[in-house]
Parts: C-alpha cells; sequence; structure tokens
C-alpha cells in the first residue's frame, strides 16, 4: 500500500511538472490561429549556425499547439526515437525525474526574461539549459538545449521557436543543470542565471550542515579537525558523516565524495 501511494505521489508530481511547463508556453504564445502565419522551414535551418554543434538533432516548436512542428531525423542518433515517435509528452518522459522541476523552474525564469523584452529583441536572445535525457535504449545523456525566437503572432507574443539539442555528455558529466541568455546581434549575455523565486522547490540531498562538513571531508580535513572549525563536536560529525554515506546508498567517503561531485550536491 505504501509503495503504491509513493508511485501515485511521484506521478501526480511529475504530471504537475509537465502541465506547468506548457502552461507556460501557452503564455508566451498569446494563442493564435496558425493558418494565419507563414512557415519556411529552410530559412531557419540557417540558424543552426549560432548554436554549439555536435552530436546534435533540432526541431521547431509550436507555442500555441505546445508541440513539435518539425523534428530533424538526427534524433534518432541522438535519443533513439524516430521522429514521427517523438512529441512532447515524450520529451518530457526522457528528462531525469531530478531535473523536471529543474526544467520548469528554467522555462518560467526564461518566460520573465522574455516578458521583459521588447518584441523585436525576442529574436536577439538564445535560452540555454542542460538535463539530463534517457535515450530509447534506457542510457542517460547529458543535452544541451538550445531556443532561439524565429517567429512572433499578431499580438507580438511567441509563436515559434528553433531548438537544437546536442549531447554534451563529454563536456558535463555531472553538476546542477545551469541556465544562460546568450545575448545575439551585440545584445549582452546572462550566464549561469539564478532562479528568483522557484516554481518548484529544488530537492536537496544534503542538508546545509551536511554540505558544510563534506566540503571539509573533501579538503582532506579529519573529523576532529572538522569539529574544531565548526565548533561542534567530533561525535556529531562523525554522525553526520555515517548519515551522508548512507543516505547516498555509498560504502565510504570517497564514494560519497565521487557521488556528490557527479550529482551535483555541492
Amino acid at each position: 500500500m505504501k509503495e503504491n501511494s509513493l508511485t501515485k505521489s511521484t506521478e501526480k508530481n511529475e504530471n504537475l511538472y509537465y502541465n506547468t511547463v506548457v502552461n507556460l508556453w501557452k503564455q508566451l504564445s498569446d494563442e493564435i490561429n496558425p493558418s494565419t502565419l507563414e512557415f519556411e522551414l529552410e530559412v531557419y535551418k540557417k540558424l543552426i549556425n549560432f548554436f554549439q554543434v555536435g552530436e546534435f538533432y533540432y526541431g521547431i516548436f509550436n507555442l500555441t499547439t505546445q508541440d513539435f512542428d518539425y523534428v530533424h531525423p538526427n534524433v534518432e542518433q541522438v535519443l533513439g526515437f524516430k521522429p514521427k515517435e517523438f512529441n512532447v509528452k515524450n520529451y518530457f518522459e526522457c528528462i531525469h525525474p531530478e531535473d523536471r522541476p529543474w526544467m520548469a523552474n528554467f522555462e518560467n525564469e526564461a518566460g520573465k526574461f522574455l516578458y521583459s523584452l521588447p518584441p523585436e529583441k525576442l529574436f536577439s536572445y538564445k535560452v540555454q539549459y542542460d538535463m539530463r535525457f534517457k535515450t530509447k535504449d534506457g542510457n542517460w545523456k547529458r543535452i544541451l538545449n538550445q531556443a532561439v525566437t524565429i517567429q512572433l503572432n499578431d499580438n507580438g507574443g511567441i509563436f515559434r521557436t528553433l531548438a537544437v539539442q546536442t549531447d554534451i555528455s563529454h563536456i558535463k558529466s555531472f553538476g546542477k543543470p545551469s541556465l544562460s541568455f546568450i545575448g545575439l546581434n551585440g545584445e549582452p549575455s546572462f550566464i549561469d542565471v539564478q532562479i528568483g523565486e522557484p516554481l518548484f522547490p529544488f530537492k536537496e540531498k544534503l542538508t546545509k550542515r551536511e554540505k558544510e562538513i563534506l566540503l571539509h571531508i573533501i579538503d582532506g580535513k579529519l573529523n576532529k579537525q572538522i569539529a574544531t572549525i565548526l565548533n561542534i563536536s567530533k561525535e556529531t560529525v562523525d554522525k553526520h558523516r555515517k548519515n551522508m554515506i548512507e543516505k547516498a546508498n555509498c560504502s565510504n567517503s570517497g564514494e560519497l565524495i565521487a557521488m556528490a561531485i557527479k550529482n551535483g550536491w555541492i
């Protein structure tokens, strides 16, 4: 019964993240009839030059329908899916569960930033952030998402964006996702943007005190030295170290350090 309740709670959270992101996209688009607008894919392909390339695919995303108008066949090379299999729902399901609240918060922060710009400057910014994606065969890849506005609706809202998804696992294999707004056409860039008021709280694996102790452990300090620095007892440090190792399902401090760095806990 407890396991079933936990499963339902997890599914509820995942649906909440998905529905929140879809609603954010809808707000940015301002609702409009797509048939009233021209769409030339070949023109937008040239925008690929703005992006970091490697093993990547790109797609045209429609904020009015909240789905892709086009997905390049390279998606099969990167994630293992055929273009016809790939829609926003299964795109979202590919995102690592721990990264879904990050993605929702990033989209909210990006929306606030784009709302603050005059319509003519919407084309001069690239929104980029990274997440872990599960491929069709069950492997995980770190994917850099980069998106630019390519078409506005009659009300000045964003209608279509060009999104490029690049496998950056060889560059960034661990750590927290990060958000940046990259200025084009001479506009300033904003790197590693901090989330102001998150829609969803980030789930911290370690407490503030545990992080303090772990940082000292990484520096090579003994428990007695850490106790002196933090003005707590050695027994308290011993207990925190033991709790962290158990919490991370590790066998020793070395494994704990590797796990913490890999997953961006500190």
